[in-house]
């Protein structure tokens, strides 16, 4: 089945599917920075974990340094690590008396550099543990939710928070049942390992990245800081990324749609504008005008238009020809014919010899004879040239032995050669060369005037051989420079030679030209320049 035809705004529409492609690639590169800033957040977590494991390095009297806080966070946390304690098969010593009042008489300047050390690492938006070995969280210190966070959203964040889900706070940031009994990151600080794990809330609405890393008391581990905190400011910076790309590419759509719509139709009115001139280019009557559509424009429907108005001035002229040929014909045939027509109305009438009208009859059937014969001479021509033997001959000899015919054929024309010394080569046939020449010199023989003997050169120039004929007399018509050498153009009337009418055709310079572009060359008509009468040159490819 075939495909309905698409207009032009309807593929330019489909064109504009390409800018897709900018949109999918800003959306990887959005993903890629949101990995980016992931790493960058995981490596500062652990960067944070290291630095507080840092300072409570080698200092085993903090690490028995009494919690400063003891709320049911704490407690919860604690109470997580002894059921990751219990999983693994080891026994905490109880928390009585005797140990809390132990670790109640430690030195108040211990307990005042924890307080300073707990109070520094406290942050708005991460959580930080400290565990001892023994599964005691010794610190808890920061909150996972940022303060200030719910922001009033604008109209583009209402719009589009069915496509791109904005992260919020409202999340539960209490410790999992599991937070701890399958901390993979806890157990592998605790065994001297840091580590990092990405985990999400228990209600599901947040994902939290916790990093830890060991305390060390001599080779011994002693501890273990947490660092935990959401991902949620990445998650901010990624749905404002793509809020933007979204309006950035719907702007870029609507604009790109709008001017492509606007250019497909300037560009369709201009060409339908174009089609209806070129229906109406040719009337009823024959008569052809001409485009005016995108004539002075530079692009390519102007190119087009100019096309079609040269092709619209040739197909003219080949009407103006076809008019001039019947009108030709017509003058042509019209004296021979009144000649037999004449003749042989007297040979009724005449009572006595009729061989007078009998010679005016076959006179006028010479004539009709010669106008067949030259029309049909280019047709045979243009067949036969395909089918002619290419020969390298003597464009020299040929001219001479031609000129020296010429001498006999009109003895009351003078007739001069330039020739050059050398041999002017030339692959084709000798024949047709000569048949050229003819056609050259009768048409200079018949606008010749006075006594200046027609001049016949021959020259090399450039891997060519020029052949000119120049005669004085008439120069040519301006106009006519264009067409002389086309079929049935002729500039003269009637010429008498030896008191005979001889009709014509306008057949002969084009066949000339047919033989030069047949010799590889070309011919052309010129005025000489003292204005005294008219040069014809035809080239010929030296071999």
């Amino acid at each position: 089945m075939r495909l309905p035809a698409l207009g032009l705004r309807i593929k330019l529409a489909l064109v504009t599917l390409v800018l897709l492609a900018l949109p999918w690639a800003g959306y990887n590169y959005v993903r890629e920075m949101e990995r980016f800033l992931l790493e960058g957040q995981e490596q500062a977590l652990l960067s944070t974990a290291r630095a507080v494991a840092t300072a409570l390095h080698d200092r085993p009297g903090l690490m028995r340094a009494r919690p400063t806080r003891d709320d049911d966070l704490r407690r919860e946390a604690e109470e997580e690590l002894r059921l990751l304690a219990a999983e693994r098969g080891e026994t905490l010593p109880p928390e009585d008396a005797a140990i809390i009042d132990r670790e109640e008489s430690a030195s108040r300047r211990e307990i005042a550099e924890v307080a300073e050390i707990l109070k520094g690492v406290e942050r708005t938006t991460s959580r930080i543990w400290v565990v001892t070995r023994d599964l005691r969280v010794l610190a808890l210190a920061g909150s996972l939710k940022r303060e200030g966070a719910a922001a009033e959203e604008t109209f583009t964040q209402r719009a589009l928070g069915w496509l791109i889900p904005r992260p919020n706070e409202d999340f539960d940031d209490a410790i999992a049942d599991d937070v701890l009994a399958n901390g993979r990151e806890i157990a592998g600080a605790l065994q001297g390992r840091p580590g990092l794990r990405l985990r999400n809330t228990p209600d599901g609405k947040a994902v939290v990245i916790s990093a830890a890393h060991p305390i060390w008391n001599g080779d011994e581990v002693a501890g273990a800081v947490v660092v935990e905190e959401s991902t949620n400011p990445i998650l901010s910076v990624r749905s404002l990324a793509l809020e933007r790309l979204v309006v950035v590419t719907l702007a870029a759509f609507a604009v790109a749609a709008a001017v492509l719509i606007w250019f497909a139709t300037r560009i369709s009115t201009r060409i339908r504008r174009l089609r209806d001139e070129a229906e109406t280019a040719i009337d009823a009557r024959g008569r052809i005008a001409n485009l005016v559509t995108g004539q002075n424009a530079g692009d390519e429907i102007g190119d087009l238009s100019r096309s079609f108005s040269a092709m619209l001035g040739k197909l003219s002229q080949h009407h103006a020809y076809l008019e001039s040929m019947a009108s030709r014909l017509s003058h042509e045939l019209r004296t021979p014919i009144a000649v037999v027509r004449s003749s042989l109305e007297n040979l009724k009438l005449a009572p006595a010899d009729g061989r007078v009208y009998i010679e005016r009859a076959e006179e006028g059937l010479r004539r009709l004879g010669t106008i067949l014969t030259r029309m049909s001479e280019a047709t045979r021509l243009e067949q036969g040239l395909a089918s002619v033997e290419r020969e390298r001959f003597d464009l020299a000899a040929v001219v001479a032995g031609c000129v020296e015919g010429y001498r006999l054929a009109y003895p009351g024309k003078r007739f001069d050669l330039r020739r050059p010394q050398e041999k002017a080569m030339t692959q084709g046939s000798p024949d047709l060369a000569a048949q050229l020449l003819d056609k050259l010199v009768a048409n200079a023989v018949d606008f010749s005037v006075g006594e200046e003997p027609v001049l016949i050169a021959l020259a090399l120039a450039d891997g060519h051989a020029e052949l000119s004929v120049e005669n004085r007399g008439p120069i040519l018509p301006e106009a006519m420079r264009g067409k002389l050498f086309d079929s049935m153009v002729s500039v003269r009337g009637e010429r008498s030679r030896e008191g005979k009418s001889e009709p014509h055709l306008g057949l002969g310079l084009y066949v000339a030209r047919l033989i030069a572009e047949f010799h590889g060359g070309g011919i052309r008509a010129e005025n000489l320049p003292s204005g005294a009468g008219v040069a014809v040159t035809a080239s010929f490819r030296s071999a």
